[in-house]
């Protein structure tokens, strides 16, 4: 079991390393000055000078990997004298860290907080933007996931107990139009529909975030918010679990031992809910648990959308503004996401299942 999970997490390193590597590539191919756009345009060439040594602009694209790979590592080696070293231990960087011990006579080792740089819009740190909008991006794609699986798994048990009658056909049309439509298209006419077309019998808002700042300055929960974006972000997921519980509960419903527990005088509920959907199931929790990092990560148009203050409308602000820490770190953490996900998943699986280990 050991070897089993020190391979699932050295994959998942490579997995974390690959993304890294493309994503520095990609966003240091791009055009533009961060100098410029961090300063403004009548900003003086010491400045943009002083700003892009900082940056590690001035220096080849090796070094400039290596820098990205040491802040973005927990364990870093650094130079604490040198201030033109560009391994320097740069306060302004790494407000909290711990000195482990000497790697040699100049450098020591280190153990920080990752750091994704700065704004070139705002110079907050990516880090602090991350945490102040994640947690409503994380309450979004949890609620969502929770409306998928929920319906999904009861109108799919549903659909395959009434296999081939109206309901099963209508759940099988409503799966193809759920997984074809774009989220952001349905977001549009939820929000329409029953945010404004609706909004006197529905009291929904077409658009509006988890907390509001009231005029006393106070924040405020509004619950009601969350409707649209869940119904919108969670129409994916249930649709695929419907069909996806309906066909695994179908194909268990085939076994000898489902038969030969329906020849003993078992009622047929009580073979189906007792007997063949606890196996039904594996495979629709997969799904689950694969969809949760995925509707982090599909929030951000969704986010847009109904101006929900997460971390998908904050890339998205980026975006338009060019502020790459920004589009780079949300990035590495949806990345970070998919691969913690899915090695619990596979090693939980593996626990369970002897048969996984040996694969």
């Amino acid at each position: 079991m050991a070897k089993f999970i020190i391979k699932r997490l050295i994959y998942g390193f490579l997995v974390l390393l690959g993304v890294i590597t493309v994503v520095f590539l990609l966003f240091n191919v791009l055009p533009g000055d961060p100098a410029r756009m961090m300063l403004g345009q009548r900003a003086d060439q010491a400045s943009i000078d002083a700003i892009n040594k900082d940056l590690g602009r001035d220096k080849s694209l090796t070094t400039q990997f290596i820098m990205y790979l040491n802040d973005l590592s927990p364990l870093s080696v650094h130079d604490p004298v040198d201030k033109d070293h560009y391994l320097y231990l740069n306060p302004d960087k790494y407000s909290s860290y711990t000195k482990l011990f000497p790697v040699s006579s100049t450098k020591v080792l280190i153990l920080k907080y990752p750091y994704l740089r700065r704004s070139y819009i705002t110079k907050r740190k990516v880090s602090d933007i991350i945490k102040d909008t994640m947690p409503a991006t994380v309450v979004l794609a949890f609620s969502a996931i929770t409306f998928g699986a929920f319906f999904g798994i009861l109108l799919g048990i549903w659909a395959a107990i009434k296999k081939n009658s109206w309901f099963d056909k209508s759940s099988l049309v409503f799966a193809i139009f759920g997984m074809a439509l774009p989220s952001f298209f349905i977001g549009l006419i939820i929000s329409w529909f029953f945010g404004y077309i609706l909004r006197d019998y529905t009291g929904l808002n077409h658009q509006g975030s988890l907390y509001y700042i009231d005029d006393f300055g106070d924040q405020k929960l509004v619950l009601k918010n969350l409707l649209l974006p869940t119904l919108t972000l969670g129409l994916r997921p249930l649709a695929i679990i419907i069909q996806l519980t309906r066909g695994s509960l179908l194909d268990v419903l085939s076994q000898d031992y489902i038969r030969t527990a329906t020849a003993k005088g078992l009622s047929f509920y009580k073979v189906v809910f007792k007997h063949a959907l606890k196996n039904a199931l594996n495979p629709v929790i997969t799904a689950i648990s694969g969809w949760f990092a995925g509707l982090m990560a599909g929030a951000v148009f969704v986010e847009r959308v109904f101006n929900w203050r997460g971390i998908g409308n904050e890339v998205v602000d980026a975006l338009e503004k060019n502020d790459l820490p920004v589009v780079m770190g949300a990035t590495l953490v949806f990345a970070v996401v998919f691969v913690f996900i899915n090695i619990t998943v596979d090693i939980v699986y593996g626990i369970l299942d002897p048969r996984v280990r040996v694969q």
